[in-house]
């Protein structure tokens, strides 16, 4: 017998052209319409971000009567809306499941970064990040993940905007969890939000971002074509891996090597490599040199990521002169080593703070004292 689950309309909203070509063929459309039926309804879903399948009038009427007794246009549900102060905003989406992941939308002078999950909550352990204290719940779907950009472009009135006014426009594969630990619904999602007929975001303005696991790297590369940052973050093995434990599978060399072999690798698609600042950890004169000669070879540039803090972290961030002297290293060996500025710190928004909701309050409700140190603290405000 069926469940009730699999009884209720679901949404195409985030589904691949694979998928909706299934969804027609389930509901009797000859197979020789199909194709033809997969772009217009393409078109509306990613060009137009119709809500209604009503208005898909390319499609017939006894067409849209189908896909409206087996299918909706449902969007994710935003359970929250924070916006910072300094314009980032922050969605907590409730899924089907009720489960809970966010997202981030970070507006710049001459772009709009959409930061995107890739899995509700994260296994990776990383001892600076917020998200990292979660347990891993599930990955995400694609649909769950091209959903985050429809919803935030339903939000902000996105969809009638020509390609250099739109509000997104870059994608970062750097919210909740390793995409590279869902690297087959990673695959599917980011084609279809880079696919030319449909949302058309540049392959150039799409990065990834993994802590390191190894095997997918240039797995992903080939597959998407989309660029590529790694979460470094210190230049020893030891160190490493007490940040980012997944270093212990796969250690720094191993890591650099997947990198200089990564699809396109070229000084126009360069190599990002994260390094969060933290106080007396990562940031002498020594590491930045150390991190100029394990790159060596490699085209990348270094962001450098002031440490966000969070209820209970171990950490504190670095000095602004701390972090300047070891830019000026970086620099002065010929790295682009911008000093990535904090956005809507006020919100938990900002990098490593990621965490949903309902995590965040039973963490405030058991660390009382931490978060009374942590108001005390004072962040560091560096501007590139």
């Amino acid at each position: 017998m069926s469940s009730l689950s699999s009884q209720l309309p679901s949404s195409l909203v985030g589904l691949d052209r694979a998928a909706l070509k299934q969804v027609l063929a389930n509901i009797g459309v000859a197979e020789k319409e199909q194709n033809m039926r997969v772009r217009q309804i393409w078109s509306w879903l990613y060009v137009h971000g119709v809500q209604e399948i009503d208005k898909m009038t390319t499609l017939s009427g006894a067409l849209r009567e189908q896909l409206g007794e087996h299918h909706t246009l449902e969007r994710l549900t935003i359970s929250e809306k924070q916006v910072s102060e300094d314009g980032t905003r922050k969605y907590l989406f409730k899924l089907h499941d009720g489960h809970e992941i966010e997202t981030v939308y970070i507006p710049e002078t001459d772009r709009g970064t959409l930061c995107v999950s890739s899995q509700v909550g994260c296994t990776l352990n990383c001892t600076f990040c917020h998200t990292g204290t979660m347990r891993l719940v599930r990955n995400l779907e694609p649909h769950e993940i091209v959903g985050q950009l429809i919803a935030v472009r339903d939000d902000l009135a996105d969809w009638h905007n020509n390609e250099s006014k739109r509000a997104v426009s870059n994608i970062v594969m750097m919210g909740m969890g390793e995409p590279l630990y869902n690297t087959d619904h990673v695959i599917t999602a980011l084609n279809v939000m880079s696919d030319g007929d449909g949302t058309a975001l540049s392959k150039r303005r799409i990065t990834l971002s993994t802590s390191g696991v190894v095997p997918d790297i240039a797995r992903v590369g080939d597959a998407t074509g989309v660029m590529l940052a790694i979460s470094l973050h210190a230049v020893r093995d030891d160190l490493r891996n007490e940040l980012v434990p997944l270093n212990k599978k796969y250690p720094i060399e191993e890591l650099l090597e997947a990198c200089r072999a990564y699809p396109g690798l070229s000084n126009a698609r360069r190599i990002t490599f994260e390094y969060v600042m933290l106080k007396d950890v990562n940031d002498s004169d020594a590491d930045a040199r150390e991190l100029v000669r394990v790159l060596s070879g490699i085209p990348a540039k270094i962001n450098l990521i002031p440490f966000n803090p969070w209820p209970g972290s171990p950490y504190e961030c670095s000095s602004r002169n701390r972090i300047m002297k070891f830019a000026d290293i970086v620099n002065h060996a010929g790295y682009a080593s911008p000093v990535r500025t904090p956005r809507g710190r006020d919100i938990m928004a900002a990098c490593g703070q990621l965490k949903s909701a309902s995590e965040k309050m039973s963490a405030a409700e058991r660390k009382q004292a931490e978060l009374a140190a942590q108001r005390l603290s004072q962040p560091v405000d560096i501007r590139e």
